[in-house]
């Protein structure tokens, strides 16, 4: 039996970053879906992630942890696909190391992806912009780190990943405010910011405080902003500003 943690902590700090040449962000992405898949197999087979072994991870398993992940997490088919996409490039990085489990390498690459419908990416109206950057509470520090996270994502039009990952240091307020960001492929990108954006991020680097971390927006206890943080302080304005802008109702934020 060969155990999985080796392999994993070669495949995420070595092989994607130095060989494959995938940004901190697409790693990242990587390794939230082996955390996903070792906490199921963890629950399933009643052992510490650190003791599972690799030949546990079967195309029997993957198929039962894509399932479990549409029908338990309610995650979309196109969620679904990029989860074992990564799995798969964990298997290409795995049968050059171990020839013996080939077979098993070749029975999970042949898991098809599935086939969905593409939804139209729909855009936001000025008024629907404007009903989620007014819903925050300006008067707490949390409502000001909000305003300014939203009003940067719209205005710079940002992924998620790149929002999150904006540093104190890759933010100029003078004298031409703009932001420099590190977007896929590790294409670095420097956009002029709105005068009003600008204004969102003073008032929130007036409120941050000397918290230890290098990226510009932190949660409550000071660390990173994560990726599932900010999608779920998106979700809370915007439903909260769909009380006043009925229209954002039918929106997918």
């Amino acid at each position: 039996m060969t155990p999985i943690a080796p392999l994993i902590v070669g495949f995420l700090r070595d092989y994607l970053p130095n060989q494959r040449g995938f940004s901190p962000h697409s790693c990242d992405a990587y390794a939230h879906s082996f955390m996903l898949l070792f906490a199921f197999v963890s629950a399933r087979l009643r052992v510490q992630p650190s003791q599972i072994m690799l030949e546990q991870i079967d195309a029997d398993m993957v198929i039962a942890f894509l399932t479990n992940i549409e029908r338990e997490r309610g995650n979309s088919v196109s969620t679904r696909n990029l989860r074992l996409a990564a799995i798969k490039t964990f298997m290409r990085y795995v049968e050059l190391k171990y020839p013996r489990a080939l077979e098993q390498v070749a029975q999970i690459r042949a898991i098809p992806s599935k086939r969905h419908e593409q939804k139209l990416v729909q855009h936001l109206t000025l008024i629907e912009i404007r009903a989620v950057l007014d819903a925050p509470d300006l008067k707490t520090r949390a409502g000001i780190r909000d305003r300014a996270m939203l009003h940067l994502c719209f205005a710079a039009g940002l992924r998620v990943s790149e929002l999150v990952g904006v540093r104190l240091e890759d933010v100029v307020l003078h004298p031409a405010p703009s932001v420099t960001v590190l977007g896929k492929g590790r294409r670095e990108r420097c956009l002029p910011l709105w005068k009003d954006t600008a204004r969102d991020i003073r008032a929130w680097l007036a409120v941050r405080g000397t918290a230890p971390t290098p990226e510009l927006f932190t949660n409550a206890q000071g660390r990173t902003m994560t990726r599932a943080g900010f999608e779920y302080i998106l979700e809370k304005h915007a439903a909260s500003a769909a009380s006043q802008c009925p229209t954002l109702s039918d929106r997918v934020i």
